[in-house]
């Protein structure tokens, strides 16, 4: 409750920190809002595309939240996406099968690459004591020039050497059906395969004894091995099922909400997945809704410059605001303890606070 509390607290200043920047720069911040929800939430179709835009933050900001809990910081949630969605496709173009069998095989190899990707930074730290911040943020770039290189040389686009070859129909996400419900809009099954996997995280953290043993080295290492807990395995399993979470973001992001891989972008969801998971609490239900409000903003700002002269940046601002109060949660923590201490005080005096004279 207390951490849910924090998060409403963190959205609620970062939304009166983006009034106050509209109305500065002399704009109505009600008509701001009110047409950033619209552009989010007006229809079915933007509903669903507001959902779509969330299905990889959903997965990006379980990976990180899962590295979170278990006392890493994994930063290579992009670069573990990029190869994760890159071996996906390259499966989805080199192979003909029936499409179940298919989209089964992509979204393995997907979540392999994606671990395999983080399972070096996980050795590193484990063996060498490497800080997986550093060693994530290598590999993200060593990520973007594989892609970069890889792409144009065996998967080149029929029209452009920027971008690979677009998927066939059978090699991705995409659910005619799914999408008539929302209008036509580019939601996919991307979106319960990340629903599915909040609930698998849920019950891998909350449930088994490996999550147990996985938070007690992300509480205390030292206490862990102590306690006869393989300290330096569980650093690599945690690293690998956060890499595995990642990799398949970008199984959805590329056969999903896209049919192609742009050479010289690393993905935003990956950065925006720490965002995530911070507004979350590191929960899977946290991130999830976390992933949802990210995905309003998103989908909301274009509509919101379209219809006003408010600039697109303001939605960004009120996303950094957010992601700084989530950051700095203890401060949040003081506060309500201040507001709190006063009220318990009062409810124990009888007197309402006043002496009472003999």
């Amino acid at each position: 409750m207390k951490n849910f509390l924090i998060s409403l607290l963190a959205v609620l200043f970062g939304l009166l920190a983006g009034a106050l920047l509209m109305a500065i720069t002399g704009h109505n911040p009600l008509e701001g809002f009110s047409y950033l929800l619209e552009g989010g939430l007006k229809n079915p179709e933007r509903i669903g595309n507001t959902l779509a835009t969330a299905t990889p933050l959903i997965l990006t900001g379980l990976s990180v939240a899962f590295a979170f809990r278990t006392g890493l910081f994994n930063i290579g949630a992009a670069g573990q996406m990029l190869i994760g969605g890159f071996c996906a496709t390259a499966v989805g173009l080199s192979f003909d099968m029936a499409r179940p069998l298919l989209l089964l095989v992509m979204v393995l190899v997907g979540m392999l690459g994606g671990a395999l990707w983080a399972l070096i930074p996980g050795i590193l730290k484990a063996k060498f004591n490497v800080h997986e911040v550093v060693s994530t943020i290598m590999m993200n770039w060593i990520a973007y020039w594989t892609i970069y290189y890889v792409v144009p040389a065996y998967f080149k686009g029929e029209f452009l050497e920027t971008e690979s070859r677009r998927l066939p129909e059978t090699a991705t996400l995409k659910w005619k059906l799914l999408s008539d419900i929302f209008g036509g809009s580019y939601i996919n099954l991307g979106l319960i395969i990340a629903l599915v996997f909040v609930f698998i995280v849920g019950f891998i953290i909350n449930k088994t004894t490996l999550g147990y043993e996985l938070k007690a080295v992300g509480y205390n290492r030292h206490a862990a091995e102590y306690a006869g807990i393989a300290v330096n395995r569980g650093i690599i399993l945690s690293m690998l099922i956060s890499g595995g979470l990642a990799g398949l973001a970008g199984v959805v992001q590329y056969a999903g909400n896209a049919s192609s891989i742009q050479i010289g972008i690393l993905p935003s969801q990956g950065y925006d997945g720490i965002a995530v998971a911070l507004l979350g609490a590191n929960t899977p239900i946290g991130v999830m809704l976390s992933a949802v409000f990210f995905g309003l903003l998103y989908s909301g700002r274009g509509f919101m410059s379209a219809m006003t002269d408010i600039p697109p940046e303001i939605s960004d601002s009120i996303i950094a605001i957010v992601i700084y109060f989530a950051a700095t949660s203890i401060l949040i923590e003081r506060l309500l303890r201040r507001f709190k201490k006063p009220l318990s005080e009062k409810s124990k005096d009888p007197a309402g606070g006043k002496k009472v004279q003999s």
